[in-house]
């Protein structure tokens, strides 16, 4: 049997400066990413960048996007991930973008 189950992957969380894993597809399961928010509370600038993969500037989807002080990034995609992929993500300037993942998961039995 299988079903999708809309979902909140991750979040809402801040970024650190450093990337981390932000979200991982569990063994048996394929998920789409279909909406990355991404606010930015603070009065300057700061940087996101996010991968899809251990981070690497062949797998970003954002390298060092500029978030402009109190805005939000809210990109609406359609990412497909199988069991075991990661998404990671890091700011320029720690603890201040608040990121929040959602999706769909498919559960396979």
């Amino acid at each position: 049997m299988s079903g999708r189950i809309g979902k909140r992957f991750r979040g809402p969380s801040q970024l650190t400066n450093a990337a981390v894993t932000q979200y991982t597809v569990p063994a048996n399961r394929r998920s789409c990413v279909r909406h990355i928010h991404v606010s930015n509370p603070s009065a300057g600038a700061v940087t996101l960048t996010l991968s899809i993969g251990a981070d690497a500037a062949a797998v970003r989807i954002f390298d060092a996007f500029s978030i402009a002080a109190n805005s939000v990034l809210d990109h609406f995609c359609k990412y497909d991930l199988e069991a075991a992929e990661i998404i990671q993500a890091f700011a320029g300037t720690t603890l201040i973008l608040v990121i929040t993942i959602d999706g769909d998961e498919e559960i396979f039995a």
